[in-house]
């Protein structure tokens, strides 16, 4: 069956770069297309062809589905690849795809909503077998939240069945906290998500965050790509990635996997996806949410299994079956991801300007950056401007060869997280494997403290 003959990219920087590296190589033309702000970004003129599609502001030129639609429609793109964020889990715009028979690379409008819903998410993977943190269904009022509280038990997180990326959820202790932060999240809730649904979920103290590369072609074959370790976040956002993690013990690890492909199963999943977990002290897993995208840190996979996921993505979509069976797929050596940041190392607020100077290791390491040397951070999108991947033979190596590659990495003219970075790559906790998702919050209140 045939791969695609054009592929528009409904994205930017790094990731449009990455996409734009594996259509060169299985001879598919690509589609940028850009704002203003990005005009110059080395992704525009690294594809066969770019269309201008608006203003700097996203809602104007990258989250506009019909300007997206329209220029795959002008440039004759059989298919489009939503990246991550953006478009990326929008069911509406995966419906217009179908409409105009263009195809998504990605899974069904249908999955995609049921997994944006995290009180709907919870109830498939329940039925699947999946284990899921103790915790409510819909709450429809606050005098409904304090009884199912009572039941659930403090602390607890209130949550709005829509949100992500850290944001429409709070953590409460008491019956006090609850009563402020329950107005409080539905506010919030329908301010950014357009949906005030709320739940309660129990509060799992201390966690690790660990997630299961999953793949799942339309006959039913499915495979998982092993995990990542994503536990060291900020603002509930991950900053660092490994793998394998040095949390797990084989006989988990193994139960991990099956709960994950169960879930993928159960949704009858199409595509590359992320099933993401939440470990307590006891080594006890349930499930968080389903990406249904390529994530950010997928080139640690790559890295350790020697996978081009972009392409399994590709030929999944083009109704390929797997490109791998389970049995056939390798695992090698360890592999630690760095997400390099626009931002101050110590408050974690954005930091645009121009890069004046940009020098980055050339040695044993795998580079995904999104700007170049003289290039305007601007304040318009998120302020990641790339990944540093190394893979090593063991983790104590990918630990020491990112520093070394940290310690070449010179970006002036704004302030990065490297610092940060170079911090971490150095704690003793860290290097121990032993961390958690507080593991940057506790860092910094050990700094205080002295």
């Amino acid at each position: 069956m045939a791969l695609f003959q054009k592929v528009l990219i409904a994205n930017r920087g790094e990731i449009a770069r990455r996409v734009i590296r594996t259509c060169k190589r299985l001879g598919i033309e690509t589609v940028s297309i850009y704002s203003d702000a990005d005009q110059f970004a080395p992704y525009v003129k690294e594809a066969t062809e770019s269309v201008h599609i608006g203003e700097s502001p996203a809602r104007k030129s990258y989250l506009d589905m019909e300007k997206v639609i329209d220029a795959a429609k002008k440039t004759g793109a059989d298919a489009i690849h939503p990246g991550y964020g953006f478009l990326a889990e929008n069911p509406e715009f995966v419906s217009r795809c179908e409409e105009e028979g263009i195809v998504f690379i990605g899974p069904k409008a249908d999955v995609i909503r049921l997994m944006g819903s995290k009180l709907e998410a919870r109830k498939q993977m329940g039925e699947a077998g999946v284990p899921i943190v103790p915790g409510s269904a819909k709450i429809s009022s606050l005098e409904e939240a304090l009884k199912e509280a009572e039941s659930i038990g403090y602390p607890l997180m209130v949550k709005a069945s829509a949100g992500g990326g850290g944001i429409g959820m709070k953590l409460v202790h008491n019956e006090e906290e609850l009563k402020k932060a329950y107005e409080m999240t539905i506010k919030q809730a329908g301010s950014f998500f357009g949906d005030e649904t709320l739940f309660l979920e129990k509060y799992i103290a201390n966690p690790r965050h660990i997630e299961v590369q999953v793949a799942r072609d339309r006959y039913g074959n499915s495979v998982h790509l092993f995990e990542r370790e994503c536990s060291v976040q900020r603002r509930h956002q991950k900053v660092i990635e490994e793998s394998p993690s040095p949390f797990l013990d084989e006989k988990t690890r193994q139960r991990l996997f099956s709960a994950a492909l169960s879930g993928a199963d159960k949704l009858g999943y199409t595509n590359v996806g992320t099933m993401e977990f939440i470990f307590d002290e006891n080594k006890n897993f349930y499930f968080l949410e389903m990406n249904t995208r390529l994530q950010v840190e997928h080139p640690v996979t790559e890295e350790i299994t020697g996978l081009d996921l972009v392409e399994w993505q590709l030929r999944i979509a083009a109704g390929e079956e797997l490109p791998g069976r389970q049995e056939e797929i390798g695992q090698s050596g360890h592999a630690i991801e760095v997400r390099l940041y626009a931002e101050d190392p110590n408050t974690f607020f954005p930091s645009p300007g121009k890069i004046t100077k940009l020098s980055l290791p050339e040695w044993k390491v795998r580079l995904e950056i999104g700007v170049e040397e003289g290039a305007d951070v601007t304040p318009f999108y998120d302020p990641m401007i790339g990944k540093i991947i190394v893979h090593q033979s063991s983790r104590d190596k990918a630990i020491e060869g990112m520093l070394d590659a940290l310690k070449d990495t010179e970006i002036e003219g704004i302030k990065t997280n490297v610092p940060l970075l170079m911090q971490v790559m150095e704690n003793a906790d860290f290097r121990s494997g032993n961390y958690t998702t507080t593991f940057l919050q506790d860092l910094f209140a050990a700094a205080k403290g002295k």
